[in-house]
């Protein structure tokens, strides 16, 4: 499952990009946190190492407390001779006093030797309902089974990346970055631990870039189920402290999203910035400061 953990970073999702926060209690300032950003437009530059493997495009639209997400990648390492992928994306549900609670997540990919996956998952009152993944691929013997309990309470990669970072203080509150995020991608239950690291300044470096405050969170990823113990690249993201993820408020609202991401691979640094991020909405029109 590689090509889906690749697509999974280029979303701030599977392996790092776990974003903690609730937004506030009151629900009318859950929806009004929302409203005034109806529709959010971003776009991810991934590297890893010293490649560029492309980008990564995501739109997210707000209609009341409903929400719809679709992502798409196209990544290559020297024009495909050496590599090459692409994939789609999405997810679907309304926000919550909680948080976001899901309702549908899907994934589709396919690489340069025309080997692919299509990945489909339903939630129902925020625990997984059913999963349907084509081609099945017969899971190793050594794999942890994922229970019922643990399907219990999880956000998609998706919903989780995004929308659950939340502040009413736009200056880079360092308190987005206490939790704990549990997350189900179809295939394997993780948890993602933030911690605080410390706040920073971006400085806006393109025309449609991001320029201002953003906190800096230590990222912990602890495996619980769906996987080999044995896998080394699972063993090295549980073990690192390497991991982090850097994240940005949206003005007018009490978002905060993925500015930055930073995780080891074993073939090096892999990287997911923002070149372009817009905002469309009743109060603003875009991110720039």
């Amino acid at each position: 499952m590689q090509a889906q953990h690749c697509l999974s970073l280029a979303a701030m999702a599977a392996l790092t990009c776990g974003l903690g926060g609730g937004f506030p209690e009151d629900r009318a300032h859950a929806e009004n946190s929302l409203s005034t950003a109806s529709r959010i437009v971003a776009v991810y530059d991934v590297a890893l190492g010293n490649f560029n493997l492309g980008q990564f495009r995501l739109t997210t639209t707000f209609r009341g407390d409903a929400y719809e997400m679709r992502g798409e990648g196209n990544f290559s390492i020297l024009e495909g001779l050496i590599y090459r992928w692409q994939g789609t994306t999405a997810s679907r549900g309304r926000v919550t006093d909680a948080g976001p609670e899901p309702a549908m997540y899907a994934l589709r990919y396919s690489d340069g030797a025309r080997r692919g996956e299509q990945l489909r998952m339903t939630f129902d009152g925020g625990s997984v309902q059913k999963v349907t993944i084509y081609p099945r691929r017969r899971q190793s013997p050594r794999t942890i089974p994922v229970t019922k309990e643990q399907l219990e309470g999880v956000l998609d990669p998706m919903s989780g990346a995004f929308l659950t970072a939340s502040s009413q203080n736009p200056n880079g509150d360092l308190e987005v970055c206490k939790q704990i995020l549990p997350v189900f991608d179809g295939l394997q239950r993780f948890d993602l631990v933030l911690s605080p690291k410390r706040a920073v300044t971006v400085k806006k470096t393109t025309k449609g870039g991001y320029g201002g405050p953003a906190v800096i969170c230590r990222v912990k990823f602890i495996p619980i189920a769906g996987y080999q113990p044995d896998n080394p690249g699972i063993r090295m993201m549980s073990q690192t402290d390497e991991i982090e993820v850097w994240l940005i408020p949206v003005r007018g609202t009490y978002m905060y999203v993925p500015y930055r991401i930073v995780l080891p691979t074993p073939v090096g640094y892999g990287s997911a910035v923002v070149s372009s991020i817009q905002v469309g909405g009743a109060k603003r029109a875009s991110l720039d400061r």
